[in-house]
């Protein structure tokens, strides 16, 4: 099968021929057909983070595909059904976590893309119970990203407790953050977008944020309270430390923010007001992809129409040209590599 892999940090991906993989008794083969280009991958093939991936490592974690194949312990699957998966690969399903539906910080998790072979290859394993079913009729290509960017932000925003009629801030209007004023609009809340590009902030508004502020050239914090009295929740999809920062003094009194973006680890520390948090008792959530429940919901919403990720598309062979540009921050929407 063909496949892009990194075998070094810091190196282009590799267009390889590789064995299709077998699947193991709980899991499924998967032909893919799509998977979508996520911020995570080049922190990924780039060591940003820690603890780092396994190595070599074929990243991807928006996969679309069809079921090639079903390990011997496998129920409810058939081949030729339409499938996803999504950053997180397994859980252990016993620990407290996992029990009490934060199946996301199980410390024995594995990630797609990460510690596990990705969607960046013809074919993948994945573990059955972890893979979500697509309804029928669903475009594999337009769907792929609401496998990461949309069951994100969803949980981002069900994290802060927000409900409709109240405004949301969506701080970075990159590949999550354009989704996340979709969901938003569909949970009938209201938005103002921050972002430092006014081409992305123009896609924001097109998507139905009320305010936009361009925080290069003005205070969001201000700007918003003295336009509403600040928001009653913040999520913060941008990976610059300047934003997580902002966040917390965009809201209100007894506001909600939640942390969704990862800078890398040399940028991994902001600097805020203790006494502002304290005063106006805020509360700073972090909020980790999202587990199997999220995940079918965020594609609910996505299959009726309610949330349509902007995508352009790319074929494997282009991934490292498609890396650079995200490392220089020129991504408007979310590019989708057409794997077959």
């Amino acid at each position: 099968m063909k496949a892009a892999i990194a075998r070094e940090f810091h190196q282009p991906l590799k267009i390889e021929n590789l064995p299709v993989p077998d699947p193991g008794p709980q899991d499924i083969l998967i032909k893919v057909k799509a998977c979508g280009v996520c911020h995570s991958d080049v922190h990924a093939v780039d060591g940003d983070w820690d603890p780092p991936p396994v190595m070599p490592l074929i990243p991807g974690h928006e996969v679309t595909g069809t079921v090639a194949s079903l390990g011997d312990q496998v129920n409810g699957f058939a081949i030729g059904d339409s499938v996803g998966v999504a950053w997180l690969y397994s859980s252990c399903g016993a620990c407290e976590y996992c029990q009490s539906g934060m199946e996301t910080i199980c410390k024995a998790a594995e990630a797609t893309g990460y510690s596990k072979p990705g969607g960046y290859a013809e074919y993948m394993v994945a573990r059955a119970d972890y893979v979500a079913r697509l309804p029928d009729g669903t475009d594999p290509y337009e769907i792929a990203p609401i496998l990461c960017a949309g069951v994100t932000t969803y949980r981002g925003m069900k994290r802060t407790g927000i409900r409709a009629g109240q405004w949301l801030a969506v701080l970075g209007i990159g590949g999550l953050g354009h989704i996340a004023i979709q969901y938003a609009r569909a949970l009938g809340l209201r938005v103002a977008a921050v972002d430092v590009a006014d081409d992305k902030l123009a896609l924001a508004k097109s998507l139905g944020a009320e305010l936009c502020i361009n925080g290069r050239n003005t205070d969001p914090a201000k700007a918003l309270h003295d336009a509403i009295g600040g928001t009653h929740a913040a999520i913060v999809t941008a990976t610059a430390g300047q934003a997580f920062e902002q966040a917390v003094r965009v809201v209100r009194n007894g506001g909600t923010v939640a942390y969704i973006g990862l800078p890398g680890k040399d940028s991994d520390t902001i600097r805020m007001s203790i006494a502002s948090i304290v005063n106006g008792e805020v509360s700073i959530r972090g909020s980790n992809v999202g587990t199997r429940l999220d995940l079918t919901e965020a594609v609910d919403f996505a299959a009726r129409g309610l949330v349509k990720s902007h995508n352009s598309f790319a074929s494997l062979d282009d991934v490292n040209a498609i890396f650079d540009q995200m490392r220089a921050g020129r991504m408007v929407g979310r590019t989708v590599l057409r794997i077959s």
